[in-house]
Protein backbone atom coordinates (compact mmCIF):
# COMPACT_ATOMS: atom_id res chain seq x y z
CA UNK A 1 0.00 0.00 0.00
CA UNK A 2 1.25 3.67 -0.59
CA UNK A 3 0.11 6.77 1.04
CA UNK A 4 0.19 9.76 -1.36
CA UNK A 5 -0.76 13.53 0.20
CA UNK A 6 -1.21 16.31 -2.31
CA UNK A 7 -0.99 19.89 -0.16
CA UNK A 8 -2.69 22.72 -2.46
CA UNK A 9 -3.18 26.42 -1.99
CA UNK A 10 -6.38 27.68 -2.62
CA UNK A 11 -7.96 31.02 -2.11
CA UNK A 12 -11.66 30.03 -2.34
CA UNK A 13 -13.71 30.39 0.69
CA UNK A 14 -13.76 26.67 2.83
CA UNK A 15 -17.56 26.74 2.21
CA UNK A 16 -16.83 26.75 -1.36
CA UNK A 17 -14.24 24.49 -1.84
CA UNK A 18 -15.44 21.79 0.62
CA UNK A 19 -18.47 22.22 -1.96
CA UNK A 20 -16.74 20.94 -4.84
CA UNK A 21 -15.33 18.19 -3.40
CA UNK A 22 -18.84 17.00 -2.24
CA UNK A 23 -19.75 17.05 -5.87
CA UNK A 24 -16.10 15.10 -7.33
CA UNK A 25 -16.59 12.74 -4.58
CA UNK A 26 -18.53 10.04 -6.75
CA UNK A 27 -15.76 10.41 -9.16
CA UNK A 28 -12.99 9.73 -6.44
CA UNK A 29 -15.18 6.80 -4.96
CA UNK A 30 -15.55 5.29 -8.38
CA UNK A 31 -11.07 5.19 -9.07
CA UNK A 32 -10.02 1.94 -9.14
CA UNK A 33 -7.45 0.87 -6.23
CA UNK A 34 -8.13 3.48 -4.32
CA UNK A 35 -9.10 2.46 -0.89
CA UNK A 36 -9.49 6.00 1.11
CA UNK A 37 -9.20 9.33 1.00
CA UNK A 38 -9.13 12.19 3.60
CA UNK A 39 -9.60 15.41 3.00
CA UNK A 40 -8.01 17.84 5.98
CA UNK A 41 -7.50 21.22 6.81
CA UNK A 42 -3.63 22.59 7.33
CA UNK A 43 -2.69 25.36 9.91
CA UNK A 44 -2.85 28.26 7.51
CA UNK A 45 -5.76 29.67 6.01
CA UNK A 46 -6.61 28.30 2.52
CA UNK A 47 -4.08 25.41 2.82
CA UNK A 48 -5.89 22.22 2.50
CA UNK A 49 -4.40 18.43 1.65
CA UNK A 50 -5.70 15.20 0.12
CA UNK A 51 -4.66 12.10 1.56
CA UNK A 52 -4.74 9.07 -0.52
CA UNK A 53 -4.39 5.36 0.24
CA UNK A 54 -3.57 3.10 -2.44
CA UNK A 55 -3.64 -0.64 -2.92
CA UNK A 56 -0.74 -0.21 -5.67
CA UNK A 57 2.02 1.79 -6.80
CA UNK A 58 0.29 0.93 -10.40
CA UNK A 59 -3.30 2.43 -9.16
CA UNK A 60 -1.17 5.92 -7.63
CA UNK A 61 0.18 6.10 -11.44
CA UNK A 62 -2.61 5.55 -13.16
CA UNK A 63 -4.64 8.13 -11.33
CA UNK A 64 -1.92 10.98 -11.48
CA UNK A 65 -2.17 10.11 -15.52
CA UNK A 66 -6.00 10.75 -15.18
CA UNK A 67 -8.48 13.45 -16.71
CA UNK A 68 -9.66 13.57 -12.66
CA UNK A 69 -6.11 14.35 -11.07
CA UNK A 70 -5.27 16.48 -14.20
CA UNK A 71 -8.85 18.77 -12.96
CA UNK A 72 -7.81 19.44 -9.43
CA UNK A 73 -5.83 22.95 -9.87
CA UNK A 74 -9.04 24.05 -11.80
CA UNK A 75 -11.35 22.49 -9.42
CA UNK A 76 -9.88 24.30 -6.32
CA UNK A 77 -8.39 27.33 -8.12
CA UNK A 78 -5.23 26.59 -6.55
CA UNK A 79 -2.71 29.60 -6.64
CA UNK A 80 0.44 27.73 -6.50
CA UNK A 81 1.30 23.69 -7.68
CA UNK A 82 0.47 21.20 -5.48
CA UNK A 83 3.32 19.51 -3.65
CA UNK A 84 3.30 15.95 -3.63
CA UNK A 85 4.54 13.05 -1.18
CA UNK A 86 4.49 9.97 -1.42
CA UNK A 87 4.97 7.21 1.50
CA UNK A 88 5.21 3.05 0.86
CA UNK A 89 3.32 2.05 3.90
CA UNK A 90 5.33 -0.42 6.00
CA UNK A 91 2.18 -1.62 8.50
CA UNK A 92 -0.93 -0.95 9.26
CA UNK A 93 -2.29 -0.78 12.99
CA UNK A 94 -6.04 -2.10 12.45
CA UNK A 95 -7.86 -4.64 10.12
Amino acid sequence: MLVQIIKLKSDLPEKELLKRARERETHFKALPGLLQKYYVRRGEPGHYAGIYVWDSRESMEAFRKSDLAGSIPEAYEIVEPPKVETLDMLFKLRD
